[in-house]
């Protein structure tokens, strides 16, 4: 397979410049790639996707009447992003991480920046995820996002946008792993010559950042990690992290909470808990607290928690920030916080709520991407240039009956990557998520998961709406990270 009569069709393209010459920092892979025999990227194709599935890789698909699981798409073809652009990136959501800390920490005390009017106080407090029940918590280190998977693009100039912010439960960091891992089963060569920043030392350092926020006095702390169960769209990732740290997998059934603290059911007696690693929403949490009918969550976890007794990652009630129109105040929380201009800035966005923003998104509705504040995965979205006259006749009544939970943004001519199609490459449209942990420290995983639209001209890289994935190569500069044996 030849790269010669790909083309770059006018957008922003990872590899290659608008004229068809190869990036600078991507030519040895081309190489490499260029270099096969007839047929073997095909092969090498093929042993991937046997690979998947012997490994597990999959995700739940909710209501799909074919089955439930699916194994998550792979491209072969490697997102490379050069050390500079990295380290751009990298600063940004450093700032951006720590302004959201301190919004979320700000929101549930004092509501200085909601009293200073930088942010209007009844935008937080109408967002359906805002949790009065938070107030007055003081997680470890004033952290309350812990984990978090910040959605970026590119526009048709290359510029980097943050399209949304993922603080709940973000999900993805397994394929990131294995992504890396099959890569590097079925393509060994590829690394040669390259220095490629690791991954492999994720779950070493989430562990870490665990244990960092264990209550006060704790030396040894116990972690588990808390899930739906096995139906949940991310159990995979749920017990693969888990068996990466070297930590238990519990359901909240396995749970339970008394005076000295929370325990966990075992068939040697009730072992205390320390730290929660929950990948289970703030709603299913703890049924005394939040919904009375879930059957997910601990009966008195909340109350645990505020006492000091365990730590929760993420802390409940940062899913206030995740809310889209929450979203488009990050820039201004930056200049409240931080004192200084984002480096990562927002997609323009315009907001419902607004009656001029609401007119103009209204009239332009074939123009624009409209989304729902609290809608993820690919729904509750609406593609103005992809949709049907009657689709947007039917958002255009929804935007107008809750003008506060829609926002609407102009159509990004999104970057793309070649992407294997068939026996060629074809250009796809992606988007990237790294993931950032935070504790006493900031810890960017280099690289991130590149999510790829595999469908023509689709700008939705979901993976439940047919979305697969790269692997993401951030290259390391510096001259130790010039020897084999760099890639993890």
């Amino acid at each position: 397979m030849q790269f010669s009569s790909y083309e770059t069709q006018g957008f922003y393209d990872e590899m290659f410049e608008e004229d068809g010459r190869p990036r600078e920092h991507v030519q040895l892979l081309l190489d490499t790639i260029q270099s096969l025999s007839d047929g073997q990227l095909l092969r090498y194709k093929h042993a991937a996707e046997r690979l998947l599935l012997q490994m597990g890789i999959t995700f739940n698909v909710y209501g799909d009447s074919a089955g439930t699981e699916r194994i998550f798409p792979f491209d072969l073809v490697p997102r490379i992003i050069p050390a500079s652009e990295w380290d751009y990136i990298e600063r940004g959501l450093k700032q951006r991480i720590h302004a959201l800390n301190a919004f979320l920490d700000d929101v549930y005390h004092d509501q200085k920046i909601l009293k200073d009017g930088t942010i209007p106080a009844e935008v937080v407090t109408s967002a359906v995820s805002y949790r009065k029940e938070c107030h007055g918590l003081n997680p470890p280190w004033g952290v309350w996002c812990h984990i978090t998977g910040t959605d970026l693009v590119r526009d048709g100039n290359g510029q980097y946008y943050v399209l949304e912010d993922n603080l709940r439960v973000p999900s993805g960091v397994s394929y990131v792993l294995e992504n890396r891992e099959v890569l590097k089963r079925i393509f060994p060569k590829v690394f040669e010559g390259l220095s490629v920043r690791p991954v492999a030392e994720y779950p070493s350092r989430l562990l870490a950042m665990l244990e960092s926020i264990a209550p006060a006095g704790v030396t040894d702390p116990r972690v588990v990690l808390l899930t739906p169960g096995i139906y949940n769209s991310a159990y995979f990732e749920h017990s693969f992290l888990a068996q990466q740290m070297g930590v238990q997998v519990v359901e909240g059934r396995d749970l339970a909470v008394t005076r000295e603290g929370v325990f966990m059911r075992t068939t040697r007696g009730l072992q205390r808990v320390d730290v929660i690693y929950r990948r289970v929403d703030d709603d299913f949490l703890d049924p005394e607290t939040f919904r009375p009918d879930s059957l997910l969550g601990v009966p008195g976890l909340m109350a645990a928690y505020r006492a000091g007794r365990v730590s929760l990652a993420n802390a409940p009630g940062n899913g206030i920030a995740d809310d889209k129109v929450i979203y488009a105040y990050v820039p201004d929380m930056i200049r409240y916080y931080e004192g200084a201009e984002p480096i990562l800035p927002n997609v323009p966005t315009y907001l419902c709520w607004r009656g001029q923003d609401r007119q103009y998104v209204l009239e332009h509705l074939e123009d624009l991407v409209v989304k729902s504040a609290n809608e993820s995965g690919g729904y509750g979205m609406l593609v103005g240039p992809h949709a049907t006259a009657q689709q947007r006749a039917e958002f255009a009544v929804k935007i107008k009956d809750n003008p506060r939970n829609f926002i609407a943004q102009p159509t990004l001519a999104l970057s793309r990557v070649p992407t294997i199609v068939e026996d060629h490459f074809e250009g796809r449209h992606v988007d990237l998520r790294p993931y950032v942990l935070c504790g006493q420290e900031i810890y960017v995983l280099p690289g991130g998961l590149t999510r790829v639209a595999m469908k023509k001209g689709s700008l939705v890289v979901n993976s439940s709406q047919g979305g697969g994935s790269k692997d993401t190569w951030v290259l390391d500069s510096s001259p130790a990270g010039t020897q084999q044996g760099q890639v993890q």
